[in-house]
């Protein structure tokens, strides 16, 4: 599905930290969220090595990051629901933990560089529609879904509806893959895509 890939501008970025083995697996979806914002960095998750860009890029003036995580797990001063005005204007930067729920949970846990920021807990009242791994809970959201909330948070709307599209086109796309038969550029999914690929009325 490479030819179908959309690139949407968004004020917003993402900083994706990716488990062992995460970026390898073919049902990861945290690459689906790189194609589609052009301001993703990807970094891997370590205990005990960090990347130096990684809290460079956290520290950076012209970011407002923030861990999206369950707000059950953070202190609770450090919990938000929404995104603070920031009267330097800068760009939110949402931090995803891309792996299992485990190991997000470890991430979470064991990452001293990200105890400062604060945690914005979002409370999704979909159902997740990912069909290619099996979640702990059915309000668990894949890291492309949690993505596509967070831009909506942001006012990066038509990114979010382009991802939410993606990850339909992508899921189905894998489906199918898995059985042997050809893709349906003619389903829902692959229409509902191209009309977002339509240039926005002014």
């Amino acid at each position: 599905m490479c030819a179908l890939r959309l690139r949407v501008p968004t004020r917003a970025g993402v900083c994706l930290l990716m488990a062992e083995f995460e970026a390898l697996k073919p049902s990861n979806t945290g690459w689906l969220v790189a194609d589609v914002v052009p301001d993703t960095q990807a970094f891997a998750w370590s205990r005990t090595h960090v990347d130096a860009a990684l809290p460079a890029l956290l520290a950076d003036p012209r970011w407002q990051p923030v861990v999206v995580f369950p707000g059950e797990f953070a202190a609770p001063e450090r919990v938000v629901s929404t995104l603070a005005e920031d009267t330097a204007a800068r760009r939110p930067l949402f931090v995803l933990l891309d792996g299992t729920w485990a190991q997000a949970r470890k991430a979470f846990r064991k990452s001293p560089y990200l105890d400062g920021l604060p945690v914005l807990s979002l409370a999704p009242e979909q159902l997740s529609r990912y069909r290619l791994r099996r979640a702990w809970h059915e309000h668990h959201l894949c890291t492309a879904e949690v993505a596509a909330l967070c831009l909506a948070l942001a006012g990066d709307v038509h990114a979010a509806q382009v991802l939410e599209a993606t990850l339909d086109v992508f899921s189905e796309r894998s489906l199918r893959a898995k059985q042997s038969v050809p893709a349906d550029p003619q389903d829902a999914s692959h229409r509902r895509l191209e009309a977002l690929a339509r240039p926005l009325p002014r």
